[in-house]
């Protein structure tokens, strides 16, 4: 039982089963080069990644329980957190790095090299294992019941249901069979749409949904007030910001925008076109206000956290502890970390000079505090990492500029610094969740930090390759790989530099953020409410009133703890089965197998829609039907 919670995991701190394994090293080492392969595709094209720590879970669970007959649940544990790894870090990568690609191709500087992909991807990664250690304590453990960290529960739900079977293991798989199903009709075949949005006629405002479940289960699981708090950001964004710019903008041309006017941007491409050109950098000031904010209320218990870490640099009685509360030690991080910041500074292939490596050590713990406060409440999958990342080139790339350091040289350094601290904050976020899975399960932390320090030297080893085999293939930028992350973050350096950027814009979301704070809402959650699709924050808002039906639904205790348990199971079901069929997909796509089975061509659009909300429909029934309507054994 943990003594700062009372919690009490699955496998007692007294019980030792097989952990850190060469089975369990080898599987996870294989697991993040494929997924960082798979999801670098996945982000370039689409500009979203998809978290692999569940899918890697079930794969992992497959392979020791199923095929090698081996029961230790924490070994599987270990798996799925090197695996994970590989996903987080070519999610960092891709925002950022192929901007260097993209200047390369425009002429302005050359390629970047294998190598210094590799060393910014491996300080970024391991720096961001690092800063997560002296935070387990603060994050993970102390903060147990505020932080849900709904794929980090949802995993350890997966590898609970292996362990156990019966019916949590049918509930889970019938989830992944259900989601799967799901996933491929509307991501693979395309029969329906995969998003649905309306406007009133004469007003500029839209909203709508997506029409994935494994979005709508991470509503589900947040609940319903975190679900609100997003959903509102989105409203703003979408009813009420777009609306304003568009009626008071009408025949100006505003930055970012050269050439068109706003109407002719509404008239082109709609609200996403005003939301992707204006509200973003309204959303990149509030996430940075809203991070700032979290960072200075958390200040007093990272503070205590660290003073209590640092103790154990001076030769605390680490044997003391139970062995589901020992970590890394001090000694070994911090002196890992200080290695790792003279490597930004000295190696040459990384171009960044001493400031830029102090920037990157201060910004990488406070954006890693912040990324896993963040999945703590909405998950990996929509964690903001590229948000963050807005938030460091915009200050990066101005203290350059104000050192001298400016044109092709500063941009390039500016890059640099931004990827290892988006790489950082991705990180940080799965390691968390792996965290709060071991947690929860009552794995070693120590051993998972190892593991996940395995799988990102795996990942960055192979991310450079992978890019240099992309860009070969497609060329970024391109219709096939348009990399828009790393085109948004081009766009902002070169605002910086050339002295252009909509300071408005990105001060509209500072003041946002402050004004949410006074009103005592979380401004996180809101923030992140304004910079996200609001398609995306009602998929969200909708599993969190499915989540309020059944809270509100009188039965007794006993029976509403159960329902709400097997809604959650079914959840994690799902975000399991999205997963494997995303990466999947991706596989499809680099084989060009996804033109084969894409039959949207004999699909008309509005039926499409329809059919798209149908199966939304049916999304929400079969969560009904496995939680709320489940038929259950009387207990005798």
């Amino acid at each position: 039982m943990d003594k700062n919670t009372g919690f009490k995991p699955y496998v007692p701190a007294e019980k030792i089963t097989p952990e850190l394994t060469f089975t369990s090293i080898f599987m996870g080492v294989i697991l993040a080069v494929v997924f960082g392969a798979a999801n670098a595709y996945l982000g370039l094209r689409v500009g979203m990644t998809v978290s692999a720590s569940i899918p890697a879970a079930v794969i992992a669970m497959g392979v020791i329980r199923v095929i090698l007959r081996r029961n230790s649940i924490l070994e599987s544990n270990i798996v799925q957190t090197a695996g994970s790894a590989g996903e987080s870090l070519a999610a960092g990568a891709i925002f950022t790095l192929p901007a260097l690609f993209l200047w390369a191709a425009e002429g302005k500087t050359s390629k970047p090299s294998l190598l210094e992909i590799t060393l910014i991807a491996l300080i970024g990664g391991l720096l961001g294992v690092f800063f997560m250690v002296p935070l387990r304590n603060a994050l993970i453990v102390k903060e147990h019941n505020v932080l849900p960290y709904p794929e980090g529960t949802a995993c350890a739900e997966v590898l609970l249901a292996g362990e156990k079977g019966g019916a949590n293991a049918s509930t889970v798989f019938a989830g992944m069979g259900f989601a799967a199903l799901f996933k491929f009709i509307i991501d693979g075949l395309k029969l329906v749409s995969g998003e649905v949005s309306g406007r009133v006629k004469g007003y500029a405002g839209e909203i709508g949904t997506q029409i994935y479940p494994a979005v709508m289960s991470v509503g589900y699981i947040c609940g319903p007030r975190i679900s609100s708090y997003m959903f509102s950001g989105g409203v703003l964004a979408w009813l009420v910001l777009i609306p304003i710019i568009v009626l008071i903008g009408a025949d100006a041309v505003i930055y970012p925008s050269t050439e068109l006017t706003i109407s002719q941007i509404f008239a082109e491409s709609g609200a996403s076109g005003i939301w992707s050109n204006y509200i973003r950098y309204i959303g990149a000031g509030a996430l940075a206000a809203g991070g700032i904010i979290s960072l200075i209320k958390s200040l007093p218990l990272i503070i205590k956290t660290f003073g209590g870490a640092i103790k154990s640099v001076k030769g605390s009685a680490s044997n003391s502890l139970l062995r589901t509360e020992k970590d890394m030690s001090m000694k070994i991080v911090l002196a890992a970390i200080l290695v790792l910041t003279l490597l930004v500074w000295l190696v040459p292939a990384i171009p960044v000079n001493p400031i830029g490596a102090i920037i990157i050590v201060v910004f990488g713990f406070f954006f890693a505090t912040v990324s896993s406060r963040m999945v703590g409440l909405v998950g990996s999958s929509n964690n903001p990492v590229s948000g963050m990342a807005i938030a460091t080139l915009l200050i990066a790339t101005l203290v350059l500029k104000f050192t001298g350091n400016n044109g092709i040289k500063g941009m390039c350094s500016a890059i640099a610094i931004g990827s290892v601290i988006c790489i950082i904050a991705a990180i940080a976020g799965d390691t968390s969740q792996d965290l709060k899975t071991g947690f929860l399960l009552g794995a070693t932390p120590k051993k998972q930090q190892i593991s996940e320090v395995i799988g990102v030297s795996a990942a960055a080893l192979a991310i450079g390759g992978t890019l240099y085999l992309l860009d070969s293939a497609w060329t970024f930028g391109s219709e096939a790989i348009p990399a828009p992350q790393a085109n948004l973050m081009k766009l902002i350096i070169e605002g910086v530099m050339g002295g252009n950027l909509p300071w408005p814009l990105v001060f509209i979301g500072v003041f946002i953020a402050v004004v949410v704070e006074l009103l005592g809402i979380p401004v996180l959650p809101f923030a992140i409410g304004v910079y996200l699709p609001v398609q995306l924050n009602a998929c969200i808002m909708i599993g969190g009133i499915v989540r309020l039906v059944i809270d509100k639904i009188k039965r007794e205790e006993k029976e509403k703890e159960a329902i709400k348990n097997d809604g959650i199971l079914f959840c994690s079901g799902m975000i399991a089965g999205e997963g494997l069929v995303g990466i999947l997909l991706a596989v499809f796509a680099i084989f060009g197998l996804d033109k084969i089975i894409d039959l949207s061509g004999f699909v008309p659009k509005t039926i499409s829609d329809i059919g798209g909300l149908v199966l939304f429909a049916i999304i929400i029934l079969t969560l009904l039907k496995f939680s709320l309507f489940k038929k259950r054994k009387k207990e005798v």
